[in-house]
């Protein structure tokens, strides 16, 4: 687990965000621990985004990251996320509802569609998740029923909308 702060500048602030996981994880022997600087986890997880398991960070730092983390696999429309407590969990796209975008049928519905598949792992319906995973990466691997943000050039008069994409997924289940 890696705590990610920046102590070194805002020392009251991020400096009691660290000293407190610095305590928690005092708590979790078994727990392998470090805490890095905001500017250096950026530059690792562009260069060895591998050797990271677990993330801790204040909320601002978090939604960055997980932008910055969108876009190494292809941006926010097909970065899934979840929010996992005790007994609780909520799965989401990592952009959120965007509502600017309601009933413009404009947006990649594949993040929504991975959170599902998320969901569905986290309640133990492995089959119908990798079902779902299965038609998802068929759909853009023809790369025919696919929105605008996954074409080549942003223009492509063939870009279909979130609806045309999401009966192309549902049809390949």
């Amino acid at each position: 687990m890696s705590a990610i702060h920046k102590a070194n500048i805002l020392k009251y602030s991020d400096g009691l965000f660290l000293d407190v996981a610095r305590e928690v994880a005092g708590s979790y022997p078994d727990i392998e621990f470090e805490d890095r600087i905001i500017d250096n986890l950026c530059d690792q997880l562009v260069r060895q985004p591998h050797q990271f398991d677990v993330l801790v960070l204040p909320n601002l730092y978090g939604d960055i990251v997980s932008d910055l983390c969108a876009g190494l696999v292809g941006g926010l429309g097909v970065a899934p996320g979840a929010n996992i407590g005790d007994g609780l969990a909520v799965f989401e796209p990592t952009h959120g509802s965007a509502p600017k975008y309601t009933g413009m049928n404009k947006v990649n519905p594949t993040a929504a569609i991975l959170s599902g598949v998320m969901m569905l792992r986290y309640i133990e319906q492995g089959e119908a998740a990798d079902r779902l995973e299965t038609a998802v990466a068929a759909v853009i691997a023809e790369g025919k029923s696919v929105t605008y943000d996954l074409k080549v050039d942003r223009d492509d008069p063939t870009a279909v909308g979130t609806s045309e994409m999401a009966d192309a997924v549902i049809a390949r289940l």
